[in-house]
């Protein structure tokens, strides 16, 4: 009896060893599988928490606004990609203090204020460094004194847009109150008796009729300005021969012309075909030519000439020989109101925007246009025109 039940408890011994070890093998499969499983969980998270920052990163630095966060010792801890733009800076920013490697006394002055008082609401700021940049810089205090978040934003197309608004309004009204002096001037004089005076009152009605033309002159060019500025003109658009338009603008100067005894070439194809608006056209071509004739050589030549591109479309240039452009006056020469020669511009009764409406006419149609200049040689102002195709 006895061995049997020794048998018996030895096989129930060898169930139990085997069953827990069973179990064992069980719960180490469990154990790595969870271990596996949290490593996954872990990776995935290191992934995702990856994913974030470069998500939160790429937002961050797209940004117009300049953003970064400093220190309580002014030390840079993060910078966006605007703020190192601004700050004319390709490296990393991190660790520098704000104002390190930018010549500015504004920034220095922002700085001391900001540890100061803790808050800075726009304060302007003028980094030198080309391009010149206006910023507006606003900083205050993080909670718990943990440092500073700056945020620049660009002002300098708004300054420069104030600027020219500014310049503008200026330039019109000197525009416009000397030939209005004039006119009361006269106006005065003939209701002080000069009008029992036959040739002198003929004489004050005829220079009152001049700037009085030239005030409507003033208008017309300030209103089509405007309304091609703001797009409000539409073209219509259509395919014509160049030569005879440049020779109707040649007759409708024939008396300025004669008065400066200038000779006009017109040198163009006769099978030469442009698609544009042609009223708007015969103005950009009667704007250059009448600038050629005033402002070149009394007795010389103001030519016209046109030729085809190779990718499509027209090359148009209007050459004279006078005394040329200065280098410092051939980039602004197609603003409002920018005269080379002032006295020598009034004096030949331009209204200083023919030049701008050639510039908004020309980039109406797609085109550019531009000027080569050689002192004391003359001028030649260039415009190109898209071929129809272009234009769609």
């Amino acid at each position: 009896m006895w061995p049997a039940l020794a048998c018996v408890s030895m096989v129930a011994a060898l169930l139990i060893h085997l069953g827990w070890r069973r179990r064992h093998r069980q719960a180490m499969t469990q154990l790595a599988e969870a271990q596996r499983m949290r490593q996954v969980l872990e990776e995935r998270h290191r992934g995702e928490t990856e994913r974030e920052k470069a998500r939160r990163q790429t937002i961050f630095d797209s940004m117009l606004e300049g953003v970064a966060i400093v220190d309580v010792s002014l030390r840079i801890e993060m910078a966006n990609l605007a703020f190192r733009r601004f700050m004319n800076v390709t490296s990393d920013l991190e660790g520098r203090t704000l104002a390190s490697g930018v010549e500015s006394l504004d920034i220095a002055r922002f700085a001391k204020q900001l540890q100061s008082v803790g808050m800075v609401v726009g304060m302007e700021i003028v980094l030198g460094d080309p391009p010149v940049r206006i910023l507006q810089a606003n900083g205050s205090r993080l909670s718990g004194d943990q440092g500073y978040l700056v945020v620049l934003h660009d002002m300098t197309r708004l300054k420069e847009m104030e600027r020219t608004r500014r310049d503008f309004v200026a330039n019109v009204s000197h525009e416009l109150r000397t030939p209005l002096a004039l006119i009361k001037g006269f106006v005065e004089t003939l209701l002080d008796g000069a009008m029992t005076d036959p040739a002198n009152c003929a004489r004050f009605l005829q220079t009152i009729s001049k700037h009085t033309d030239r005030l409507i002159y003033l208008i017309e060019d300030l209103l089509t300005l405007s309304r091609l500025e703001s797009g409000r003109i539409a073209l219509n658009r259509q395919p014509f021969e160049l030569r005879d338009l440049v020779q109707e603008v040649f007759d409708d100067l024939k008396s300025v012309t004669a008065e400066r005894t200038v000779r006009l070439e017109n040198g163009l194809d006769p099978a030469l075909q442009v698609f544009a608006d042609r009223g708007r056209l015969q103005q950009v071509i009667s704007n250059l030519v009448e600038n050629a004739i005033k402002y070149g050589r009394a007795g010389g030549a103001v030519s016209v000439g046109a030729k085809a591109l190779p990718l499509g479309g027209v090359e148009v240039w209007v050459e004279d020989d006078g005394m040329g452009i200065p280098v410092e006056s051939r980039t602004r020469v197609f603003e409002r109101f920018y005269r080379v020669d002032r006295a020598r511009s009034r004096e030949a009764g331009g209204t200083g925007l023919g030049l701008s409406i050639v510039k908004h006419i020309v980039q109406a149609h797609g085109g550019e246009v531009w000027v080569n200049s050689e002192l004391e040689k003359g001028s030649t102002f260039r415009f190109t025109l898209p071929a129809d195709n272009d234009t769609q």
